[in-house]
């Protein structure tokens, strides 16, 4: 959003939660709209990857480190992808590969489609902890400026799109049961993390690699309910 500017990116990716699996490609080839339903979603977020700026897959990649070393104020060899969750998943994205080559196609993908995939295959692969997501989470919740430091890191209009897509597509097809339970824009992840944001409040991280049926963490969603009930954390 911020380096490519929201109409070049939703001109490519819609802002609609799907009912499919994070990893369906039925939306692309049946709706009329021809291009992924939202960036979270697998479709999207490979479309997304494909813009990030830097001409080849290692220098995307290490664009987006920087900004998340930035934004946990950390040095930017600290935050860096896991070669062997990479291999593993270049080895294993046969329907990730589907669904690339038919975005192309559709020319939702400049450039080389493997290129495509190796940049979103490395950044699936990012090493965070639950206390590294918590702290983007919180930087979320005060519209893009830390409330410590009180150094802005992205503008409050990125900072509304992303929450907005977090509380109605950011559990894959369990977004609209989450938001009902705990009422806080949240996105998990098929590593097993979660990051919550609480306007005004908190950042939250949760870390649990078993999976839901909808690739959601489960022992995550757990935690974030009991969270949300305790302390109140419903924001509708």
């Amino acid at each position: 959003l911020e380096t490519a500017g929201p109409d070049s990116i939703f001109s490519r990716v819609g802002k609609e939660p799907t009912g499919d699996p994070f990893n369906s490609i039925i939306r692309l080839e049946t709706s009329f709209h021809r291009k992924p339903f939202n960036p979270f979603i697998n479709a999207g977020a490979i479309v997304i990857s494909s813009m990030l700026p830097g001409k080849t897959p290692e220098k995307r990649v290490a664009s987006l480190c920087d900004f998340l070393a930035k934004l946990l104020e950390k040095p930017t060899e600290e935050i860096n992808y896991n070669k062997t969750v990479f291999l593993s998943e270049k080895a294993t994205g046969a329907r990730n590969r589907a669904i690339a080559w038919f975005l192309k196609e559709l020319k939702l993908i400049d450039g080389d489609v493997e290129e495509a995939l190796d940049t979103y295959f490395m950044q699936c692969s990012i090493m965070l902890t639950a206390e590294e997501l918590a702290k983007i989470g919180l930087i979320l919740a005060f519209d893009g400026i830390h409330p410590f430091s009180k150094q802005r890191f992205f503008s409050e209009n990125s900072a509304h799109i992303c929450k907005s897509l977090m509380i109605t597509c950011g559990l894959y097809d369990g977004s609209g049961e989450f938001a009902v339970q705990t009422s806080f824009p949240a996105k998990s992840g098929v590593g097993g993390g979660i990051i919550g944001t609480v306007r005004d409040r908190m950042g939250i991280g949760t870390f649990g690699p078993a999976l839901d049926v909808r690739g959601n963490s489960a022992a995550g969603l757990i935690a974030l309910r009991l969270l949300s009930e305790t302390l109140d954390l419903r924001v509708l």
